[in-house]
């Protein structure tokens, strides 16, 4: 089908294929270009917040430590398309090396967090780090430790000349805080020897660069195989934060909570990028997600916006102290990174007072989202679907056959346009994998699209499970269980299973100071849900195996569930 066949939003001819609205036109923007305009407009506007810090930065000051962090990179050697690592949890400084890699030209690689030796090792010699950024702890881990470990020969060189057996690409290490640590920079004496760069010096660095070029590498989330690094580009990234922002109404007099991590495009993208597209303040509470600690920012820096993934808001609405903070400063958001239950959609925009929060879809790989619902959709379609397609970019539901399907029917969801990654680092085949030659993605998610151009995520294409030759949509049943007074979370997937090939096991965390038993959950399901959807095995959790993006780790629940049954077979 033409490309001018395909009106806004709603697909055409009764198929799932739709494309967003032209407007507003692309930007053709770098991301330092974007940040110059806005500490021009909006120069005396608070730009950062760190409440636990009592950090404040308005644009122009944000700006001028932007600066002052490209220009030390530079003077350590760091060049244009240089890959630098940064390993953190929320801090400053990950926010300012964000913005000054890309001032230089340097192509920022993301690494978890809650990496450790083996990951870490694999991430940096991956992309060939030539520098990397790192906190000196976070929770359980020692940075600085694991580092020594896998790079003794810090302890014995000059800091930016370590020459390493395991790390050969890495040259240099910088560590927040003010302590010193044999063969590392400090991020104060990094700062400290740009004093001989000039501005004019940035400013010729910055203007050198395209907006088609490389600006970041995101590792997935490797729940199959190694991780592979998505490669994002100016054009992907800034278009991508500024049309999200945009669909949340966000401008300068705004100030969005980003309690998500940073390392991942909910928090780099969709948080500090957006933010500085449209001139908002980002806050951040602390480091990481602390239910008691976001509600008290929300409240004392009167924020208006709040990000998240549904077990964060799940978290701020069950703290036995949520009622004691006045969170009426709040209109919008976003709740993103897995499926949202609708009682807790329900709650956050009654509760939480925010009636214009949005739900986003997407992929690390499409920068992130292509789909996102508008903060005036009517509620039923803000619970039950990822709203309509974002502008500038073409989606598809395609059968396994790769035919594009009638609206209504289920099957993978495609996306092409300017989101879409230019491919995984140095990984042209797993590139091939999910990039055709048209330029689709392939997401590897079941979706259906209805006649308004409405999508709603069903579940992964390897989550189905066929149990005696009837198939069995896990998101289903898991829609279904919410419904029980005493559930809060849930995530069906399938085992092994002799007679029937897989059976339908659920993993239930249940409520505070609630008691269940598999009979009960079994009963509920009764005459409400097809027999053969019914969980053979219920099991009860304190918690839930997620990715730090919220995102269920079925892989590690299947295994140690059928390692269950084996034992007890």
């Amino acid at each position: 089908m033409p490309e001018s066949a395909v009106r806004p939003y709603y697909p055409q001819d009764g198929v799932s294929l739709v494309a967003g609205p032209k407007e507003p036109s692309l930007w053709e923007r770098t991301v330092p270009e974007i940040l110059a305009d806005s500490a021009d407009r909006y120069g005396e506007r608070e730009a950062l917040v760190f409440a636990d810090r009592g950090l404040r930065l308005t644009y122009k000051a944000f700006a001028r430590s932007v600066d002052e962090l490209a220009a030390g990179l530079v003077a350590l050697g760091i060049e244009k398309g240089d890959r630098v690592g940064i390993w953190s949890p929320n801090k400053p400084e990950w926010v300012m090396t964000q913005f000054a890699t890309a001032r230089i030209g340097a192509i920022l690689v993301t690494i978890n967090p809650a990496y450790r030796l083996s990951e870490l090792e694999f991430a940096l010699n991956k992309v060939q780090c030539k520098a990397l950024v790192t906190a000196d702890r976070f929770k359980s881990s020692d940075y600085l430790s694991m580092l020594r470990e896998l790079a003794p020969e810090l302890d014995s060189c000059a800091a930016g000349a370590l020459e390493s057996e395991r790390l050969p690409s890495l040259r240099c290490v910088i560590r927040t805080g003010s302590e010193e640590t044999a063969g590392m920079f400090t991020f104060d004496a990094v700062l400290a020897r740009g004093s001989a760069v000039t501005v004019q010096d940035l400013d010729k660095r910055s203007a050198a660069l395209s907006v088609d070029e490389a600006i970041n590498i995101q590792f997935t989330s490797g729940t199959t195989g190694t991780p592979k690094g998505a490669t994002l580009t100016h054009r992907n990234i800034a278009n991508n934060g500024r049309l999200v922002v945009g669909t949340q109404h966000l401008g300068p007099g705004d100030r969005l909570c980003i309690p998500v991590p940073l390392y991942h495009c909910f928090g780099m993208v969709m948080g500090t990028l957006g933010s500085v597209t449209a001139g908002a303040t980002m806050v951040f509470a602390g480091e990481a997600f602390d239910p008691l600690a976001t509600l008290d920012c929300v409240a004392k820096e009167a924020c208006t916006a709040l990000y998240g993934v549904p077990t964060m808001f799940v978290a701020m609405l069950e703290h036995p102290e949520f009622s004691a903070f006045d969170l009426s400063s709040l209109r919008t958001g976003i709740m993103a990174g897995a499926p949202c239950p609708i009682e807790v959609m329900k709650r956050v925009i009654a509760d939480m007072n925010m009636a214009g929060v949005t739900i986003a879809y997407g992929m690390t790989e499409t920068s992130p989202v292509s789909f996102q619902s508008h903060t005036d959709d009517p509620l039923e379609r803000r619970v039950s679907t990822v709203g309509r397609v974002h502008p500038h970019v073409e989606v598809k539901v395609i059968g396994s056959d790769g035919a594009i399907l009638p609206t209504g029917e289920r099957g993978e969801l495609c996306t092409r346009g300017y989101s879409v990654m230019k491919g995984y680092w140095d990984e042209p085949e797993r590139t091939a994998e999910v990039l055709d030659d048209d330029g689709w993605m392939h997401s590897g998610d079941q979706a259906v699209i209805d006649a308004e151009g409405y999508c709603e995520i069903v579940g992964r294409v390897k989550d189905m499970l066929i149990r005696g030759g009837e198939n069995v949509y896990p998101r289903e049943v898991e829609d279904f269980l919410y419904r029980h007074p005493k559930v809060q979370q849930v995530q069906v997937f399938g085992v092994s299973d002799a007679k029937f090939g897989e059976e339908v096991c659920a993993w239930i965390v249940l409520k505070p100071e609630q008691k269940s038993s598999e009979e009960e959950i079994r009963s509920f399901c009764q005459g409400q849900i097809a027999h053969y959807k019914i969980p053979r095995y219920v099991r009860f959790k304190d918690e839930l195996p997620m990715t730090v993006t919220g995102k269920p780790q079925k892989f590690k629940m299947r295994d140690a569930m059928e390692e269950e049954l084996a034992k007890a077979d």
